[in-house]
């Protein structure tokens, strides 16, 4: 199976497609893409296993195990054990998604950071690549990534919204960036500039559905088959065509998930 238009960062597990999950699959299918990551780390750490049972029924899903910050403050060691478990497995490739989310403090801070340590340290262990979830706290985040993992780490901060000295810092550490729909929005103009002055060579899109559906799906659900849409922002803002960003980051999701 070749690597073509990847949705790197879809919540299929989430209950909102319980009532249509294989046609919104299907459907992304037919819109041209050929592989889809089912984050886990949306919720409980159900919600991770139930990610893992899509990948297993697939073969171009593949699916990640974690605690999203929102729920850090639950996080312990049995929970640890489930996530370890998952990434045992060949279909599950990467730990998050995880991070820092100071706009909403679902969870305390020192749990999310705490938490946040934690699967860092899973992803070291397990060699696998990790995925970042950051709002508003970028400056304890990279404090956090550069403690825990001071030499760098494989993986990517998704559905970035941040500077571009933020996202330059993230590229030199080793990370990717990811862009979803928010950079589609009619507001989000300085993050097209952000995007266009960054490599395509370290950039990869994604849904993050099915929250934040990009133009002309704006206030409904949002669902995978939308990921060209960001695509063709990218490719927009960097002056190419929409297949040259699709085959650069075809090429650095396969790389970063192990997709074939």
């Amino acid at each position: 199976m070749s690597v073509g238009l990847v949705d790197t960062h879809c919540h299929l597990a989430d209950r909102r497609y319980d009532a249509d999950r294989d046609a919104v699959i299907e459907r992304a299918r037919q819109a041209g893409l050929t592989h889809m990551v089912a984050v886990g780390g949306g919720g409980p750490i159900e919600d991770s296993e139930a990610s893992y049972e899509l990948a297993r029924r697939f073969p171009f899903l593949r699916s990640t195990a974690g605690i999203h910050p929102h729920d850090a403050r639950n996080y312990d060691d049995l929970i640890e054990a489930r996530i370890e478990a998952l990434l045992e497995k060949p279909e599950v490739v990467a730990v998050g998604e995880t991070g820092l989310d100071y706009y909403y403090g679902h969870s305390p801070r020192k749990a999310q950071r705490e938490a946040l340590a934690r699967h860092i340290a899973l992803a070291r262990r397990t060699a696998k690549p990790i995925v970042l979830h950051c709002r508003d706290a970028d400056d304890d985040l990279r404090e956090v990534l550069t403690t825990e993992a001071p030499g760098g780490l494989r993986g990517v901060v998704h559905c970035f919204t941040g500077t571009y000295e933020n996202a330059r810092w993230y590229l030199d550490y080793g990370l990717l960036i990811s862009f979803s729909g928010v950079v589609c929005f009619p507001k989000s103009q300085d993050l097209r500039h952000i995007a266009a002055r960054l490599p395509l060579d370290r950039l990869m899109v994604e849904t993050d559905s099915p929250y934040l559906a990009p133009p002309p799906h704006r206030g409904k659900r949002n669902e995978p088959a939308f990921v060209a849409h960001v695509a063709e922002t990218l490719a927009t803002a960097h002056g190419v065509t929409a297949q040259a960003v699709i085959e650069a980051t075809a090429r650095n999701a396969a790389d970063l998930f192990c997709l074939a």
